[in-house]
């Protein structure tokens, strides 16, 4: 538990601030073609903690390879689903409500890791279903970002593929060291009190974000 608050007081503020677009990625996106999109895209993910932490979780609940594939992958259709969906439809909603949303499915998935729901007397639901059901608001969090960008008109789809790609590239890199750590922690005999750690600073970090993303939203209005 004391490892779960250090870790929260540590990464929230970098989490908090993960998404910013920033005059840079907008610099970069302004003057470069194509690969420029795929960059940023990339960037994107790697910054993006909500969207690790929540992958993160998935992850330590399963126990073989064979699982963790089919579990990204479902949640890797899903956020490409509304990613590339939404943004071609010019569908968007506010970034603080959407990622207060993403913030909430980070506390889901560490609630449920420690047993929360039996603990409550409830039946967890599907998980497969609900880690697809987290991809879609995962990539319209996504998209919400995407289009804050002034990305013009001209190859209008190739700029939202590419940025797509990106996020894909990113999201592999990151789960290399993730599932590594995760995967070579279950040999080693403190594993139940590093689960239960990492899963409580989920818990803490879903509520952190969720209140941090509700009092940007209302200080906007």
């Amino acid at each position: 538990m004391k490892l779960a608050l250090a870790m929260l007081i540590i990464s929230v503020p970098l989490v908090s601030y993960g998404h910013d677009v920033s005059v840079a990625d907008q610099e970069i996106l302004r003057n470069g073609g194509l690969g420029a999109y795929i960059r940023v895209g990339a960037t994107h993910m790697l910054t993006g903690y909500d969207h690790l932490l929540f992958l993160a979780g998935v992850v330590f609940y399963l126990n073989n390879f064979r699982d963790i594939l089919k579990f990204i992958t479902v949640f890797t259709l899903g956020h490409i689903i509304t990613l590339v969906g939404a943004t071609y439809a010019g569908i968007t909603a506010n970034e603080h409500l959407v990622d207060a949303v993403i913030a909430l499915s980070v506390l889901y998935k560490g609630f449920e890791n420690l047993g929360g729901f039996d603990q409550i007397g409830m039946k967890s639901p599907h998980l497969l279903l609900m880690v697809g059901i987290f991809g879609l608001i995962h990539g319209f969090g996504l998209s919400t970002r995407f289009q804050s960008f002034d990305i013009g008109q001209d190859q209008f789809l190739a700029k939202i593929l590419c940025f797509n790609l990106g996020v894909e590239v990113g999201q592999v890199i990151a789960l290399i060291p993730i599932v590594s750590i995760i995967l070579l922690s279950r040999k080693h005999k403190q594993f139940p009190l590093f689960y239960k750690a990492v899963n409580w600073f989920l818990v803490f970090a879903g509520i952190a974000l969720f209140i941090f993303q509700l009092y940007g939203y209302f200080n906007e209005h």
